[in-house]
């Protein structure tokens, strides 16, 4: 992402000097934090460097991408949509629709925060290992779905397509608050791949090996989340498949990354 902002805008640009600072603070703390003393909280302090980049980039990419990539890939996404199922399935749910329903799955989707914040931060005070496994897969399909919003920016259905709905999700207060948070909190180009789902998938595959207890309380609000997406019309089918896949191989890479760590 810096050597595409480089090209495109420059080293003064704002967006390129925040990329090349993070990358900067990122390798000094891998070069000094482990090799002090406290070597376990150390690393607890190098690895939290990384929800806290990631969570200011999420608003960056929406200046730094549109310099890069300008306009909007929707049209391309809805075309791979035809191709899979023959139309678009946000449209192919509008019979489902019923304010109860829409409540339901706005539920589902607020849930997503809690979960992600949660998982990031009972991982980060419990065994080293089993943390460091799990930031090196998190976080690696974090920079892989950004990665994927410069290449594909996109707007989602409920936007590039809204003419195309005949049927109003209604809903009451969940929903309402649901799309005052999407719409405050979106940067308009975060749609391929879904991270929503992705994370999702990596975060209850996690804890089906660590925390047992969590994936079943989670497992039924991660379904409700994963059609949320499409029901409440913010992401393409093909979004949500490339999600799940990215959130997959994540949790098979960061399993490979544990076994190969010394004991």
């Amino acid at each position: 992402m810096l050597a595409q902002l480089v090209v495109a805008t420059g080293f003064s640009n704002r967006d390129t000097l925040v990329f090349a600072s993070l990358l900067a603070v990122n390798c000094a703390l891998v070069y000094f934090l482990p090799r002090g003393g406290g070597r376990d909280l150390g690393w607890r302090l190098r690895l939290l460097f990384y929800p806290v980049a990631m969570n200011l980039l999420y608003f960056v990419l929406g200046t730094a991408i549109p310099a890069i990539h300008s306009g909007h890939e929707d049209a391309a996404l809805q075309a791979v949509d035809r191709a899979l199922i023959g139309t678009n399935l946000s449209i192919r749910m509008q019979p489902w629709v019923s304010p109860v329903l829409t409540d339901f799955f706005s539920f589902c989707y607020m849930l997503y925060f809690l979960y992600l914040i949660l998982g990031q931060f009972s991982y980060l005070f419990g065994d080293l290992a089993v943390l460091k496994k799990y930031y090196a897969g998190l976080f690696s399909l974090y920079a892989v779905g950004y990665f994927g919003y410069s290449l594909f920016p996109a707007l989602g259905p409920y936007v590039a397509m809204g003419d195309q709905f005949s049927v109003p999700l209604g809903g009451g207060w969940l929903s309402a608050l649901n799309e005052k948070i999407v719409l405050s909190g979106s940067n308009s180009v975060d749609v391929f791949p879904s991270l929503h789902c992705g994370n999702a998938l990596y975060i209850l595959l996690s804890d089906y090996q660590h925390k047992r207890w969590r994936f079943w309380a989670y497992l039924v609000p991660c379904i409700g989340l994963w059609l949320s997406t499409l029901y409440l019309r913010y992401h393409y089918l093909t979004d949500v498949l490339c999600g799940l896949l990215l959130g997959w191989l994540a949790w098979k890479m960061a399993n490979r990354y544990l076994r190969e760590q010394p004991a």
